[in-house]
């Protein structure tokens, strides 16, 4: 009997170890630092102000997409100087080797000429063997609001744009529409949101996510405070609005990502602009209903900006931005918690740096995950340049 009890005891700890993931000894500090000591620019030296960028990964190279200024570090929707740029950076050097601007304000292209407005929240993805598609956005606030999600090809053969651009479709109940502000909110308005509409703010947000065969990426209006998660068409020109994540609405949630855990349920992130701030979490069995948002005991003190959600080789990372500040800075505390089922959560990276570490983005070729994220020197924002590294 005292050697089975013992041997229980032994396989119950190793239950318990075999959900570790990290070393005892692990330091996310530590490990985070590494991680800052290796990034390099890859924003242009005329830039002054860059934030929201994406990026892919294709053979030897990185796509790295941001939106940039040559005038002031920051943003604002009413600066129609804010445009979107593509850096080529090659992975074996970490040389940035070209950037490409290739959408502002009033362009002209050979179909069409873009309105006055920023152009900005740009999303890549490879569509094929030899094309990548970039989504932007073409926008003003005030009197004058407008907002239109477009998207423009890039050939890997000929290292080259397309001199045409093409506006993104949305497909509701209400039928395949424009990617505006005003589709996008109809169609939560229909399924209980109550909230006044504002005229701009359509975004593909959330990196490009794939399972079964088919790309997922969150919708997002910030000013609207508006989410869904949406599924692409093959084309990649229409995304289909699967449900509408937004409760509770004093809660005025905004900029979400979204995974799907081991069992089969859907997990949304979400940023928060009420209150203390904190993330909410939203869960939805079938993408379509979603539950109401709150938060979660592994994420104590967060405060507003972008969080990441991640999967990995069997981990998830969820990236989320801490309230707590380095020397009083804006954004200076990021960390990123692992999990194998999505219950239970381990820091393995807690980024501190005067220089902040906002608006992170993931991505995994040939056996290493790299990233990129927003940084600065002097602004009390932050909002300088993209830099862009390997995380493991």
């Amino acid at each position: 009997m005292r050697s089975f009890l013992l041997l229980l005891a032994v396989f119950s700890s190793f239950s318990l170890n075999a959900q570790q993931i990290l070393p005892e000894n692990w330091d996310p500090v530590a490990q985070g630092n590494k991680v800052l000591e290796r990034l390099v620019k890859v924003t242009a030296p005329e830039v002054k102000g860059a934030h929201d960028a994406e990026f892919v990964l294709v053979d030897d190279y990185a796509y790295i997409v941001a939106e940039v200024n040559d005038l002031q570090p920051g943003e604002s929707g009413n600066w129609d100087f804010i445009y979107s740029a593509m850096s080529i950076v090659n992975l074996k050097t970490l040389e940035t080797e070209k950037i490409i601007p290739f959408a502002r304000s009033e362009q002209s292209f050979e179909n069409v000429t873009l309105p006055k407005g920023q152009c900005w929240i740009p999303r890549i993805i490879q569509k094929d063997k030899k094309t990548l598609r970039i989504y932007f956005v073409s926008e003003l606030s005030g009197e004058n609001a407008h907002s239109q999600v477009w998207y423009i090809d890039y050939n890997l053969r000929s290292g080259s744009f397309s001199k045409k651009i093409y506006k993104v479709k949305i497909k509701t109940a209400a039928g395949k529409l424009d990617f505006t502000t005003e589709n996008f909110y109809r169609d939560a308005q229909a399924h209980g949101f109550n909230k006044k509409p504002v005229g701009y703010g359509a975004y593909l947000f959330d990196s490009f996510k794939e399972f079964d065969g088919k790309t997922y990426i969150a919708l997002n209006n910030f000013p609207g405070k508006q989410n869904a998660l949406a599924v692409a068409n093959k084309k990649l020109d229409t995304f289909e609005v699967l449900g509408h994540f937004n409760e509770p609405q004093s809660a005025n949630l905004s900029e979400s990502s979204v995974n799907r855990l081991p069992d089969g349920r859907w997990m949304a992130i979400c940023r928060r602009d009420e209150g203390d701030r904190n993330y909410y979490i939203s869960y939805s069995k079938d993408a379509h209903d979603w539950t109401v948002g709150q938060p979660i005991p592994s994420i104590p003190n967060g405060t507003s900006s972008k969080p990441t959600f991640d999967y990995f080789d069997g981990i998830y990372y969820l990236g989320w931005q801490e309230a707590s500040q380095v020397d009083g800075v804006s954004r200076s505390v990021f960390n990123i918690d692992v999990s194998r089922d999505g219950k239970e959560w381990e820091r393995k990276y807690s980024f501190r740096t005067t220089k902040s570490f906002q608006y992170p983005s993931f991505a995994k070729h040939d056996n290493s995950i790299w990233l990129i994220t927003t940084q600065g020197d002097f602004s009390s924002s932050r909002k300088e340049r993209i830099m862009f590294g390997k995380l493991e």
